[in-house]
């Protein structure tokens, strides 16, 4: 594989923003057939990098070399030209237009006087849909696509050209496990007709199962290449953080304070049914099951976005009634909601401004929001969660992922809940700060926060859990203490299977 030569390279590049040396040197180098997974903490330079690449961003110094000729990309549309596709995280469709306008935006076929040949538009995007085993067609309105399928469209976007590199910027964030089987058998059929596959992802399974080589960067940094056969997680993680991390599940200690939050008989619709369970001061309780068990709806109802059918929610031992986020949060109810972009952000305003939007009321100076007390709320949660970002006055839409999402842990955390509610606390974050968040977590309840945590992650839930609360099809199938439960028990009951039993 070594002496191919480069679809693609990287050298030196060079990029600083006001305050910050984003990347600094980087070199890099993509193989025909080869799929070469990029890797680095959130504000590692990645993205960065790629939008160099993609000629969104000028390099200060530094070459981009595409089949051993010195280009500059001026743009993503000169990027696609030269045979460099992006399919990127965040999804960039317009959802009015059908699924074959999206594909082809920009180069619809066009026949006698400019017309558009829409019956070679639909033709061309069946055949590519065909490949990718999708259950929608051309002419369906991507408004009314799933948001996996919508990230599917993306994704046949990158089968319209004759693709010399195709960079996949976490492409199975949105995806179902099947919908992920679909997508490594196009990313290998790329593979086979020697296109080299540029892949990020913070999901180790994924990199070591379809990756050959591994690049690392940190601090904006080239950490160095190495052969996925050849390295582990362990290795991958200290070359991303320059430490090991604490994978171990969850065996701290400490004394339980009185019940903070207990739900009686709580049912939604056909969401979930007749749920009970409680949750202590010093404690947290996993969540755990598969897509489409009732979790995420269950702490949508504690925090007032969903109204319940049936049950009773009590606070220190008294019903109360919780009808909207403003009930829920004036008893001291958080919720670090799973789509961050979409509930937790206001994406416009900078750090500071979304940190302290809940209690803004309460930071005033006379008639005005006192800008001291909003700074001295950022910095303090700043330091304490690791945002990386050059100031307060950065726009949030501007920041990577995981440091998006701690400005959302850090503003419910800055109203000191009596309950935080975490859901998909680490969904598209890397592996150091999900470290980070899982000890953050565990300090909050040694402090005596009663917490929930949502996960679908199954390490993630053994390790900062001290119960574990197993759902199926929107019924609780059983509860499992930290010392009792393992992975098969766990497995089994949310599948619905109890003692051998189908539940």
């Amino acid at each position: 594989m070594t002496e191919q030569t480069p679809v693609l390279r990287l050298e030196g590049i060079v990029k600083t923003f006001p305050g910050v040396r984003a990347l600094d040197g980087v070199s890099l180098t993509l193989l025909p057939g080869e799929v070469h997974a990029l890797m680095g903490e959130n504000g590692a330079g990645k993205s960065t990098l790629m939008k160099v690449l993609g000629g969104i961003y000028q390099p200060d110094e530094g070459q981009i070399i595409v089949d051993e000729q010195p280009v500059v990309m001026s743009g993503p549309l000169e990027a696609k030209a030269k045979g460099i596709v992006f399919i990127h995280q965040e999804l960039s469709l317009a959802t009015e237009l059908s699924v074959a306008e999206n594909i082809y935006l920009g180069e619809l076929p066009r026949k006698r006087f400019g017309l558009v040949d829409w019956a070679q538009l639909e033709a061309n995007t069946n055949k590519i849909l065909k490949k990718l085993n999708v259950g929608f067609n051309a002419k369906t309105r991507v408004g009314s696509l799933s948001i996996a399928n919508q990230q599917m469209v993306e994704i046949a976007r990158a089968l319209t050209v004759d693709a010399k590199a195709v960079i996949f910027d976490e492409p199975t964030a949105s995806l179902t496990d099947a919908e992920k089987v679909v997508l490594f058998e196009v990313i290998a059929d790329l593979q086979s007709q020697g296109v080299g596959i540029a892949y990020i992802s913070h999901r180790m399974e994924e990199i070591f199962k379809i990756t050959d080589r591994i690049s690392v960067l940190r601090d904006g940094q080239y950490q160095g290449t190495v052969n996925a056969a050849e390295t582990d997680e362990e290795g991958v993680t200290q070359m991303m953080i320059g430490r090991k991390l604490d994978l171990s599940r969850n065996e701290s200690h400490h004394e339980l304070g009185e019940v903070a939050i207990e739900v009686r008989g709580l049912s939604c619709g056909n969401l979930y049914h007749d749920v009970s369970f409680e949750v202590r001061r010093g404690e947290v309780v996993g969540f755990y099951g598969l897509v489409g068990a009732g979790r995420t709806e269950i702490a949508e109802t504690l925090f007032g976005l969903r109204n319940p059918s049936a049950g009773t929610i009590l606070m220190n031992g008294e019903e109360v009634t919780i009808q909207s986020p403003a009930d829920a949060i004036a008893r001291g109810i958080s919720l670090v909601p799973e789509d961050r972009k979409g509930q937790g952000l206001v994406l416009g305003m900078n750090c500071r401004d979304n940190m302290t939007l809940p209690q803004v009321g309460d930071l005033t100076a006379g008639p005005f929001v006192s800008d001291g007390a909003e700074v001295a709320i950022f910095d303090q949660y700043r330091d304490k969660l690791d945002i990386r970002t050059p100031g307060w006055r950065q726009t949030v839409g501007n920041l990577s992922g995981g440091n998006q999402q701690k400005i959302v842990i850090g503003k419910w955390l800055s109203m000191h809940p009596n309950v935080l509610i975490v859901d998909e606390p680490t969904r598209g974050i890397d592996v150091g700060s999900k470290s980070e968040i899982h000890n953050l977590i565990r300090e909050l309840a040694a402090q005596g926060y009663a917490v929930i945590v949502v996960s679908s992650e199954m390490p993630e839930v053994l390790h900062v859990s001290d119960r574990i609360v197993a759902m199926y099809m929107g019924r609780i199938i059983r509860t499992f203490t930290s010392e009792e439960v393992t992975e098969d028990n766990l497995i089994q009951a949310i599948s619905g299977i109890e003692g051998g039993k189908v539940a």
